[in-house]
Formats: structure tokens, C-alpha cells, sequence
């Protein structure tokens, strides 16, 4: 069961303890689309299986008749796994009743494992699925020590509002949730070790800026090629995989899709983010429940992520890009109006790409903060990170990461992506030590400062290398004892 499975520990021994309970068990997979949610569930349970379905994408559907579409599709599925229904079933309470039929006709005393796929799909408008799936559980399923529920969905606000919090008839229902994330490093050179794809954790950090931890997009990656040539083929190639995948990605998702697309695009223009009171005022979008709900769906989607700044009132909360994915799209994707299919190897050593790495580099790191504070020693102790930039523009002091410690310490982070061991020089030298005095004169913190080095390789020695007691490498980020 399972051994082709790469990472997912946590999530598997779960699952397992889940199947082997003897009590009805309703279980909710959601995370980001291609973070390997149904590789998941069918590489553990697929012959365990007594009716398994997929809804149908709404990006893919016509605009006409839907919910007969999606009811083709459930009819299908009934009909593969032993229905003997020869009409298709007109309403969603019709549907359920005939997976009920389906499932008594099998009189299995063994765990029976009903898998519904991209679930939120299904609640179509004015198609009275909800109450259907309700009536469904409530009535029947809940009452079947033999049956495990597996229900997946990539629409995650969906999944949070319908199911985990909902207020109506499925209230305290789902028995477990399971939010599946993307990979982290080292889960990511797993994954190319089992594959056969041979790259140095350098080019590996870089992948993973371009293209993040999912399963699906790395699943592309072609063995015996450079990572530039990988790039080339999944963005800029005439028939690249990944060159529609944002238009994609986002109509699946989300019902408001013009506004989320709108606020990505502009969190993509700055590194730090911006208040919702900006994001209102810069994107013309009303600041009411309208931008509320975008903002929560993007954020429960891991596409953005909030945070406070450290010497900012509590209520004033940022928002940032966080997507690997959105980010690299709309750097270099969007937009783009070279016809070069080999835009990333000529440009390989630009200013562009560069600068890129730099920011993409802190938005890794902020991903794998847990891996940071394991190297720090603190895995223990609880912590804020943020990044922090000077109120008054004139003073040109910004802050890559601030990590602000319970055991009254703030480690000031600078990352720097570089090809080599970093060196420090006296102009860098400088502006640290301007930083330094500008954040502790604005901030008035107390606190003991610990300058620390997040890099690729290691920090050259030399008169000023004393300034970072602590450096992290790229090595510890891909620590594999770190969950």
C-alpha cells in the first residue's frame, strides 16, 4: 500500500489508522491544485475502492445545462462500479440514492471507501447539490460503521466554508480534515531521486522558485536536460505545458476569478505586500465582503499569505504573494513578448533573472522558516517572522526577514542567493550597520539583535565576516528531520 508514495508521512500513517477504525469516518482532503491530493488517495486505497468519482472542472464545461453535465458524469461513474440504473438520474437526491442502491447490493462487511474528487466542482448553481450530499451522509452514511468517506477538493475556501465550518446541515460531520501542502526541499530532491532527475541542490532551489513544491508541475520536468532547458520547455516553448496553466489554475479555483487574479497581480509588483486598504485603493475593487472573501479564499489557498510588520499595530496586516508559480508567470510569462523559445538559457545571467532569484529566494526561505529555526537551535521556541522595512522612505532601510523570539532575542535575517561562498564588502558592510541603527531607532526594540545569513554556500572569511555569528546554508534548508 502506497510505496510509490514520496513524502506524506504524516498524512499516510493517518489515513491508515482512519481505514483500519471500525466507525464511519468522513475525511477531507484539500490543499493547492496538482499538490498531489487523488495521487494520494489512490496510490493508498485505489483497490480498496467501492465507488470512486471526479467532478467535472467548471473551466472545462459549457456554459449550458451543467448540472446535467456533472450528473452525465456521477451516472457514468455509478454505472462503472456496478449501477445498474439505465437512465440518468435527474436530480442530486436521485444520484445519492442510487450510490446507496449501488453500495447495499455489495453487502461487504469489509471498509468500504467511497472517493468523490474535486467535490466543490459539483455545487454547481441552483443544482441543490449541497443538501443532496447532506441528506446523503446524514441519513445513510454516518450510520455505516464499514464506510470511509474520502472526499478531495482543490477549491479550498469551498472546502472550508461547505464542509469543515459549516454552520448548517453538515455541522461537526467531517470526522478528519487533512490539508496537503507542497512539497519542501527535501521532499522535492526525493522526488527527483525516484525519478531519475539529477540536479545540484543549487538548480534545485531554483526550481523551486520557478515552479514550487507541486507534485504535478516537477512531475514535467524531462530527465538527461538542463534546468534552463527544462524552464525553456514548460514556459517559453511554443507548446509549453505551463504556458496556460495560470488562466487555469485560477478559473478552477475560484468563482470570483477576475478579482483574485487582480489582487495576485498587483501583490506580484512588491515584494513586502500591501494592506487591504491599498489593495482596495490600487486595484479600484470595492473594500467590503466582496474583497474579504477573495482575500480569505486566496489566502486558505496558499497563494498569499499576512502578516504584521514588527512595530506596526496588530490590526494593520499585510498581504504577499507567496505562489512560487504566480510569481514566476507573471514575471516572466505574462506578458512577454519574445518569440525566443529559449528565453531563459540567453538570458540565463541577466539583471532580470538576477534580481528574480534574489526575491524568490526570501519567499523560499519564509516557506521554510521551520527549517531556519532548527539551524538557529530554537525549533522550541515560539516566533513571528516577518519582513520590515523603514516608515520614512528617505531612510532606505528594508529588512529581509525579522525573526522575533519569545526568549528575547530578534535574529535580523539577510538572504542572499549567490553562486558562490558570500562575501561581505566594505559597502556592505556599511549598509548593515545603517540597517541596524535605523531599525533600532525606529523600533525602540530592546531586545538582544542577532544578525544572521541565510545563503546558498557559505559566507567567505574576512574582516567583516564576523558580523553573522550564525550563516545558513542551502544545506540546512533541506534538513529532513524538519516536519
Amino acid at each position: 500500500m502506497a510505496n510509490k508514495l514520496i513524502g506524506r508521512e504524516r498524512e499516510r500513517k493517518e489515513l491508515e489508522e482512519l481505514y483500519h477504525s471500525d466507525r464511519p469516518i468522513f475525511a477531507v482532503i484539500y490543499g493547492r491544485r496538482r499538490v498531489g491530493k487523488t495521487y494520494l488517495v489512490r496510490q493508498m486505497f485505489e483497490k480498496q475502492f467501492a465507488f470512486c468519482h471526479t467532478g467535472l472542472s467548471p473551466f472545462e464545461l459549457s456554459a449550458e445545462k451543467i448540472v446535467d453535465q456533472q450528473l452525465r458524469a456521477f451516472y457514468g461513474s455509478l454505472v462503472q462500479y456496478g449501477s445498474k440504473l439505465n437512465e440518468i438520474p435527474k436530480t442530486w437526491f436521485d444520484a445519492f440514492d442510487e450510490l446507496i442502491k449501488l453500495l447495499r447490493n455489495k453487502q461487504s462487511k469489509d471498509r468500504q471507501v467511497i472517493f468523490i474528487d474535486e467535490l466543490p466542482w459539483m455545487d454547481t448553481p441552483r443544482s441543490g447539490f449541497l443538501t443532496a450530499f447532506e441528506h446523503f451522509w446524514n441519513g445513510w452514511g454516518a450510520h455505516q460503521d464499514n464506510l470511509m468517506l474520502i472526499v478531495c477538493g482543490s477549491a479550498t475556501s469551498w472546502i472550508s466554508d461547505k464542509l469543515i465550518n459549516n454552520k448548517g446541515g453538515l455541522y461537526n460531520r467531517v470526522t478528519n480534515e487533512i490539508k496537503l501542502m507542497p512539497f519542501n526541499l527535501a521532499e522535492c530532491e526525493s522526488f527527483y531521486k525516484a525519478n531519475g532527475i539529477v540536479m545540484s541542490r543549487y538548480e534545485q532551489l531554483q526550481c523551486y522558485m520557478a515552479i514550487g513544491g507541486i507534485p504535478f508541475y516537477m512531475s514535467l520536468l524531462k530527465r538527461g536536460v538542463s534546468l534552463a532547458q527544462n524552464i525553456d520547455m514548460l514556459f517559453f516553448d511554443r507548446s509549453a505545458k505551463l504556458k496556460q496553466e495560470f488562466a487555469r489554475l485560477y478559473g478552477s479555483l475560484f468563482t470570483n476569478i477576475e478579482e483574485c487574479e487582480k489582487i495576485i497581480r498587483l501583490l506580484a509588483t512588491k515584494r513586502q505586500g500591501y494592506t487591504r486598504k491599498e489593495i482596495a485603493e490600487k486595484t479600484g475593487l470595492p473594500d467590503g465582503g466582496g474583497l474579504s472573501s477573495s482575500l480569505k479564499a486566496l489566502e486558505v489557498s496558499d497563494f498569499i499569505s499576512t502578516y504584521v510588520k514588527y512595530d506596526h499595530p496588530r490590526r494593520m496586516v499585510f498581504y504577499r504573494l507567496v505562489d512560487c508559480f504566480s510569481m514566476f508567470y507573471l514575471s516572466f510569462v505574462e506578458g512577454n513578448k519574445t518569440s525566443d523559445e529559449n528565453f531563459w538559457q540567453a538570458n540565463i545571467k541577466s539583471h532580470q533573472l538576477t534580481a528574480w532569484r534574489g526575491f524568490s529566494f526570501e519567499n523560499l526561505c519564509f516557506y521554510h522558516i521551520r527549517q531556519i529555526k532548527h539551524a538557529l537551535g530554537i525549533s522550541g521556541v515560539h516566533t513571528e517572522s516577518s519582513p520590515w522595512s523603514s516608515k520614512q522612505k528617505n531612510k532606505g532601510a528594508q529588512i529581509d526577514m525579522l525573526i522575533d523570539r519569545a526568549d528575547n532575542i530578534v535574529n535580523i535575517c539577510e538572504m542572499k542567493f549567490s553562486e558562490d561562498d558570500f562575501t561581505v564588502t566594505s559597502s556592505y558592510n556599511r549598509q548593515l550597520r545603517h540597517k541596524m541603527t535605523v531599525f533600532c531607532e525606529e523600533t525602540k526594540c530592546r531586545k538582544t539583535l542577532h544578525l544572521t545569513l541565510v545563503t546558498t554556500y557559505g559566507l567567505t572569511f574576512n574582516e567583516y565576516s564576523g558580523n553573522f555569528p550564525k550563516v545558513i546554508t542551502m544545506d540546512d534548508l533541506f534538513n529532513r528531520s524538519v516536519y
